[in-house]
């Protein structure tokens, strides 16, 4: 029996799951993630703590899991910047689905969850990301959820010696 899908913020002691779903997420595909997997596996689990937000009663600082069962299989992070002028944006960063995972709603589940927790935070109005251009079924969930493309930054990542392109995106909450 397959075990139901469970969403909630990541707290503290899920850092260690959470750096395992990410190191395979940035090997298994490095053209998605602007983040380098080798750098990246040399850090600490706990390196990763201020992602969660733990700090920031205002919102708009988090990370999502998915849960299988005791497996995280599935992650998405919303980050936001203090300053006055830009604290009304919220960057959705990390999103990362297990391969044997997609195709099961677990992505878009993520997504939901994200632009609801972001709704909740104090201020902030707009939601940002950037996604490889081509990479479709990333671009497809996203636009399924509302973002729209508002630009292209070209050669944003080199990967093994090839320039990609990174389209930007946001969502008015």
């Amino acid at each position: 029996m397959d075990a139901a899908l469970l969403l909630r913020r990541l707290v503290a002691a899920d850092l260690p799951a959470y750096k395992a779903l990410r190191d395979e997420a940035l090997a298994a595909d490095p053209t998605a993630f602007t983040s380098d997997a080798a750098t990246e596996a040399k850090r600490d689990a706990f390196s990763y703590l201020g992602r969660l937000g733990l700090d920031r009663p205002e919102g708009g600082q988090f990370v999502i899991g998915a849960w299988r069962g005791e497996r995280l299989v599935g992650a998405i992070g919303c980050e936001r910047d203090r300053r006055t002028k830009v604290r009304h944006l919220g960057h959705v960063i990390g999103t990362m689905v297990r391969t044997e995972e997609r195709g099961r709603g677990t992505g878009r589940a993520l997504l939901e969850a994200l632009i609801a927790e972001a709704r909740r935070a104090d201020g902030v109005e707009l939601l940002t990301l950037t996604v490889t251009a081509g990479n479709l079924p990333a671009i497809r969930l996203y636009e399924r959820a509302g973002f729209v493309r508002c630009g292209t930054q070209p050669r944003a990542i080199r990967v093994d010696g090839r320039d990609l392109d990174k389209d930007l995106m946001v969502l008015e909450l």
